[in-house]
């Protein structure tokens, strides 16, 4: 019997940081041979980071992060390791993976099955590979694939596999994150894995990008489709598992024999639910954005609702109350229960608090605007005013301090345009950009039950929800009530479904019609909004593009 030790690195790289990416690995191959690893595994481009979009049309990119291969190459004495990188040959970029063995360069595969989709752009940068690569460790035979290689059933690669007697294959990938994405990915690996008789290790990035976030989980399974082995989940992670292989080449991951003493038997980190799993998302979406651009400190404006609570929460899990400031921008109309409402919040997460009445300046504005305004009775442009004399003064003290703005609207807002550009929507990350209404008050009450406590003031959450920009005003007032209006959104953004379709579903047709207006007429706003954390299948920006200019209106003539 002979054990053969599998380790995989599951780590969070920089888009373009090459030096500090190449350091990471160098350190996770220290590791893992201090562990007496055989192999190590990296995720689908950790060399140059995930996506790394139009630097892969810079040549010197290309041959920098060549460099940076050949130069951790040096420290893989006594070790196999397997490293996502870009490579560039004969004038053509492919999506690799470098087999590395003993400070030798052994042979690099080329991703074959390129995903177009959603957030993904491969076509647009990188030619599909040709070739499958297989290669011998401890007289196993394995095989190297890169992410979507093992996502489309029949294809040439499991074809492959299948036909050439691998025992166990090694799939380094960068999958993005949505809520319930992990069982997604582990039933694809599942079936593969029955298909091809094989063993599967299969090691996914982590870390924020932009609007994405990788949540790791990196998974070990069994030719049965058995679970074996799972990586921590939104943090970096190095998993290391022992294969007992007999003497005739058979192996076993689940059971390896007392004799052997195996200080490594496969462990399977706990799962997460889904409201806990999207909260992470959030918390490493934001931390990874803010620290990965350079910046320490952020503000946003607090006014006492729930968007802006359930920000400042996240914000306070992701970078420490101490590198967090509330502004709260009372006018005429804020009550006086939102007032307390956001001081408390402030207390109850300890971060910096400051009120700036913003009654003087927009009395001023009034003043100055009353003879281009002419008679009449003032409208939404003194509502915008409003949020606008708000958004000037966060990224005033962004330019003073150097912190970068956080904005609090929400999915649904921002999908029906009930948000004010250069106002509510001035800032640098969009933290709950993705979070539907009704979703934000789930994460408010598991912030609360995470804490034992009340963070989150129970009359944030009870209050009607309002934008206090005029006397009594309420959402209702100018959408349908938000367990009407989020269904509705999500079968007409996620899932694309007709008008008649979303009708048939048992809702008013007239709502409807006045929803899918709201939401068509409202791309030229999401075109100029910050960036978000992604956390459902289709997001605005990546995920969803559709021109500012469209007159497309669906036809019921048959």
């Amino acid at each position: 019997m002979s054990i053969l030790r599998i380790s995989l690195a599951q780590i969070n790289p920089i888009v373009g940081d090459l030096d500090e990416n190449a350091n990471k690995i160098v350190k996770a191959i220290e590791y893992a041979k201090k562990a007496n690893a055989d192999i190590v595994t990296f995720p689908e481009l950790a060399i140059c980071g995930y996506p790394p979009e139009d630097l892969l049309l810079k040549n010197k990119f290309l041959q920098d992060n060549r460099i940076m291969l050949e130069n951790i190459i040096k420290y893989t004495e006594g070790i196999s390791a397997i490293i996502g990188f870009a490579d560039m040959l004969d004038g053509k970029v492919y999506n690799a993976g470098a087999l590395i063995s003993n400070k030798r360069l052994i042979s690099i595969y080329h991703k074959i099955e390129l995903p177009n989709y959603g957030v993904f752009d491969e076509k647009r940068y990188f030619t599909p590979g040709e070739e499958c690569l297989t290669f011998e460790i401890k007289g196993i035979k394995a095989s190297i694939n890169i992410c979507e290689d093992v996502w489309i059933i029949g294809s040439k690669v499991e074809e492959y596999v299948k036909n050439n007697r691998v025992r166990i294959v090694f799939n380094i990938s960068s999958s993005p994150f949505h809520a319930g994405k992990l069982s997604v990915r582990r039933d694809i690996l599942m079936g593969f894995a029955r298909r091809t008789n094989t063993y599967i290790c299969y090691n996914n990035l982590i870390g924020g990008q932009d609007e994405l976030v990788f949540d790791g989980g990196s998974l070990i399974i069994g030719p049965q489709g058995e679970l074996i082995a799972k990586a921590k989940r939104f943090e970096e992670d190095l998993l290391i598992a022992d294969i007992q292989i007999d003497e005739t080449g058979r192996i076993n991951l689940t059971k390896v024999e007392e004799s052997n003493k195996s200080e490594y038997l496969p462990r399977i980190e706990r799962d997460l639910g889904r409201i806990e799993e999207i909260y992470s998302a959030l918390v490493l979406g934001t931390r990874d954005y803010v620290l990965k651009n350079g910046f320490k400190k952020v503000v946003l404006g607090l006014s006492g609702g729930i968007d802006s609570s359930l920000t400042a929460v996240i914000a306070v899990e992701a970078l420490g109350k101490e590198n967090v400031v509330g502004i709260t921008m009372p006018s005429q109309y804020t009550s006086n229960e939102t007032r307390s409402d956001a001081q408390i919040l402030a207390e109850n997460l300890g971060i910096q608090f400051m009120t700036i009445p913003i009654n003087s300046i927009f009395t001023a504005y009034l003043e100055l605007l009353k003879e281009p305004f002419g008679d009449g009775k003032y409208g939404i442009e003194v509502e915008n005013l409003q949020a606008r004399i708000r958004g000037n003064i966060l990224m005033a003290m962004s330019n003073r301090f150097g912190w970068l703005v956080l904005t609090t609207g929400n999915k649904s807002e921002t999908a029906v345009g009930y948000c004010t550009l250069y106002g509510d929507m001035a800032g640098g990350f969009a933290v709950i950009k993705d979070v539907p209404k009704m979703l934000v008050y789930e994460l408010a009450e598991y912030v609360n039950r995470k804490a034992q406590r009340e963070i989150i003031p129970a009359s944030v959450i009870r209050r009607p929800p309002t934008a206090e920009l005029r006397p009594n005003q309420k959402d209702e007032d100018s959408l349908p009530p938000y367990s009407i209006l989020d269904p509705i959104l999500r079968a007409y953004v996620e899932e694309d479904k007709s008008l008649n379709e979303i009708a048939g579903c048992g809702f008013n047709i007239e709502t409807v019609k006045d929803v899918l207006r709201m939401v068509d007429r409202s791309e030229y706003k999401r075109r100029q909004a910050p960036p978000g954390v992604k956390i459902t299948p289709k997001a605005f920006g990546r995920d969803r593009r559709l021109p500012i200019t469209n007159h497309y209106k669906e036809q019921n003539k048959h």
